[in-house]
Parts: C-alpha cells; structure tokens; sequence
C-alpha cells in the first residue's frame, strides 16, 4: 500500500503531513504528487471531496523549499473561482507548510487593497487569488508576473461557469511560457479540455474517477414536491425533522440568490439553527457564516452555489437541494459536500413537475437512476388551491384586499346627488357689469350640471366626476369644443372686480 512517503515529498512536508493525521495518501494525490514533484504539467479530474488541494499544495512546499521570493514578484500563482475556495487553500498552506517560513498572499474582493499592498511588498512564494483582483493589482501597477514558476487552475469547470475563462487567459499570457501548470477539475466538459490543450504541455492526466460521477458514499433521493414556494418548504421542514435522528448539519441549496434570503427567513421563523450564504453578502459576513457553520453553532445553511465547489467541510451529513440544479453538473458538486474523505452523506433534492428535464440531464449525465422517496410526482396532493387564492385577496398582514367585495364610502351631506333637474338647464353667474348667462348644451341622458355656492362647488365636482366616469362608459357622441360640459368648477366662482 502506498504511503505519503513512498510519494517523494520533503521530510518537512511529511512531518507536517503526519500531524494533520494522514498516512495514506488518496488515489488523485498519488496520481499526482509524483509528476508535480518532477515540474510535469498535470491535468487532474477527480470528484469533489477525493484530496484534489492537497495534491497540489504538497508537491509545492516541496518545490518551493529552494529559493526566495522578491517584492512584488510572485513565485507561484493559484487561481480560484471563489473567495471562499481561496480562503481554503491559505488554510491548506498553512497548515502542511507549518515547519516552512513561506509568504503566503491572499488576493480576494472585500478586503482593502492596501492590506494586501503589504503583503505584496515583502514578498509572496505562494499567491492565492480569484482572477478579478489579481487583475485590479496588476493594473495598479502592483505585481509583477514574470517571476512565476507554478500556475495551478483549480475548479476549472466552475472558473468556466463563471465567465473567468477571459481573464484567464489574460493571465497566462503575463507568465512566463516555460511555467509548471496544474490543472483541476470535478467535471470535464468538452470547453474545459480544449482549455486544457491551450494551456498544458504534453501534460500527465490522472483520471481517477468516471467524469461527472457521484461518489458511492452518498445515498441519494428525490422527493416529490409541488411547485407552490409555502409547499416546497413545507416539504423541506417536513423532510429534515424525518432526518433529524441522523442529520449532524445539513447544507440547503438554491439556485437564486432571493430563495436563500426566503428560505432562511422561513426556516428562522419555524425555530430550526439556521443561517444564509451567498454572493451579495459581504466578504466579513459570508466569512463569519462559514465559520460558525464548519464549528457547529449553525445546523443548517442555506447557500446558493457558491458553496457548492471544493469548500471542505468534512463531517456535513446532508445536502438537500430545494431547487434541482439547471446545470447537471453542480450536482455533482452540491452532493460532494457531503461523503467526504470515505465517510457517509445523504443527499435528498425537491423535485417538481417543472424539473422533470433538470432531472432527466442528471440521470443522464451521472449514468445513474436515482430513487424516488416516498412515491413519484404522480403520488402528489392537489395543490392548495383554496390557501392561494386566500392569499390573492389578502395582504401581508391578512387584511381583505378582494375590492368586489369592499364597501362603498357613504357621501357626505353635501355631496348628495343633485336634485333631477329639467333636460336644458341655465346657470346664471352675476358679474360686476351684469348678468351673463352661460349655456352648456346637455344631453337627453346625462343628468345637468348643479352648482351651488353656498357648498363651494362640491355638488358640481362631485357631477363632474360622473359625468366622467360616464364618459369612459359612452364615448361615441361628438367631440366636445373647448371644455365642453366639463367647465371646472373653479371658473364659476364669482370674482369681485375692483375698479
């Protein structure tokens, strides 16, 4: 049996090695340690959760035991999709290179360029960034990439997913050609490996496992669910009570970034240990959160998929995904949190008669049939309509809205409907110089205008109003002239010119 010994590393890699607990190193860091330790090009696919970090980060202590890094010149570079992934790998460094004095930098959004400024100045052996800043540094002026000797892309496929396959390529382009590239994924799609071909020389490919498998440690179900959001998480609830002999922590995933914030909500408010993760949050909160997950004072946590690539939270129990990935390959990484390192996991996703095809690209996609809990989406209950409608006519705070049904405000006295008058009728205005009489021409079938001083006017605006609403009613008649019946009742108010 192969041992972390028999693979080349340095004894101040091995020591430290054996402190952390491990002896026996997994199938892709015994593929891959040996040709890394001989600067070979790597390109590693393995499934989530089999050791891919720690296959890159031994043989780089190794390497960079020999040497000395210069202000502002980096001597490796390892590229990450997310902040998060990044933070992981530091932590990685820094405990497998605990006996070697290396500058570690730590190049992510949310934190203060100057901080990192500093870092830079006195040096970096290893660079950990995600591609967006280390692009702001070097615009800045603040780094230098000629002095690179190890590029690693790790988590390819999601650096794809997310649209970082530019910027990569930027990149590679400021280091020297005649670098080490370590190249990593989960997934291999067709886009990856012809990104792989432009950057890897003749480069070694360890495979140990099916592209896009699952891993056998996990127990997969989906269970049936209605599409209404108030019965999915009431599915959810129903589902992690029924786990709840079994479920240690459990990591919830949605696919936008709005259901977290409501997921979270509604599970706060039925009592469970929960908290959220995701993009828009910032770089401190989401830090904080992943930290009181990974030491068990949260048992759930509700994330988008940026949780979903490489985090190494080892002892996750379950994973449930309340929204099916649109992508069939986050669903190997969604999964992959849990069973990790040989240990067991379950994995249950809500699954509704709109996912069907999210569902089929997955059975597709990982060669398996998965198991239906409890019955297929034919075992379903009608959905509740009589609780949506009630909500249509209801408000946030249970007030009826239905306005068919809502009571007509009384008038007051003195907007009390005009006494019927005769078909043609004469308002007559005094002026100063005279009487003036002003005709309106009415219609046979409209009731005439009233106008009363005495109530300033409310008889007649309280007529023009119907005589409005009439109008939205019946506008076939001519075109009016001017104001035509409408004259506001301000213009009939007598004015007292003075001479």
């Amino acid at each position: 049996m192969t041992t972390f010994s028999d693979l080349g590393l340095s004894p101040k890699v091995l020591s430290a090695v054996t402190d952390a607990g491990y002896t026996i190193p997994t199938p892709i860091q015994a593929g891959a340690i040996p040709p890394a330790l001989e600067r070979r090009d790597i390109c590693g696919i393995a499934q989530t959760g089999t050791g891919k970090t720690a296959s890159f980060v031994l043989p780089m202590l190794t390497l960079l035991e020999k040497g000395r890094a210069r202000a502002r010149m980096p001597r490796t570079l390892i590229l990450e999709p997310t902040r998060e992934l990044a933070a992981q790998v530091a932590e990685n460094f820094e405990k497998y290179g605990k006996n070697h004095k290396l500058n570690i930098a730590l190049l992510i959004g949310g934190v203060s360029f100057e901080e990192q400024d500093r870092k830079l100045e006195r040096g970096a052996d290893v660079l950990i960034c995600t591609p967006g800043r280390l692009l702001d540094h070097c615009e800045r002026g603040k780094l230098l990439m000629t002095g690179v000797e190890i590029l690693v892309i790790d988590e390819a496929d999601r650096m794809l997913d997310m649209g970082f396959i530019p910027d990569i390529e930027r990149i590679a382009k400021m280091i020297p050609f005649t670098r080490q590239t370590l190249f990593f994924s989960a997934t291999m799609p067709a886009e990856i490996q012809k990104l792989a071909d432009r950057f890897l020389q003749n480069p070694v490919r360890i495979e140990v496992a099916k592209p896009s498998s699952t891993a056998t440690t996990v127990t997969q179900r989906i269970v049936a669910a209605n599409a209404k959001d108030y019965e999915k998480r009431a599915v959810l609830r129903d589902l992690i009570k029924s786990e709840e002999d079994d479920l240690k922590n459990a990591i919830i995933f949605c696919n936008r970034k709005k259901d977290v914030a409501d997921l979270f909500r509604s599970l706060d408010r039925h009592g469970f240990s929960v908290g959220a993760l995701h993009g828009d949050m910032d770089q401190r909160s989401r830090t904080n959160m992943l930290a009181s997950f990974k030491e068990g004072n949260l048992k759930l946590l509700v994330a988008s998929d940026v949780a979903a690539r490489g985090l190494d939270i080892p002892d996750v129990s379950h994973v449930f995904n309340f929204d099916l990935p649109i992508h069939s390959e986050d669903y190997v990484h969604r999964i992959g949190r849990t069973g990790r390192a040989g240990r067991s996991g379950k994995a249950f996703s809500l699954v509704t008669a709109k996912d069907t095809k999210f569902l089929d690209a997955i059975e597709k996609m990982t060669g398996q049939k998965l198991e239906w809990m409890s019955g297929d989406l034919t075992a379903l209950p009608e959905p509740m309509e009589s609780y949506d409608n009630d909500r249509q006519k209801r408000g946030r705070g249970g007030k009826d809205r239905d306005r068919s049904k809502s009571r007509e405000k009384p008038r007051r006295p003195s907007e009390a409907a005009p006494a019927e008058q005769p078909a043609a009728a004469v308002v007559t205005t005094p002026e100063p110089t005279g009487e003036t009489r002003v005709k309106s021409e009415q219609r046979t079938d409209r009731a005439p205008r009233h106008f009363d001083r005495q109530n300033n006017g409310d008889n007649a605006n309280n007529d023009n109003r119907d005589r409005r609403r009439h109008y939205r009613d019946n506008d076939d008649g001519p075109t009016p002239v001017g104001f035509g019946d409408d004259i506001p009742a301000f213009m009939l108010i007598v004015a007292n010119a003075k001479a």
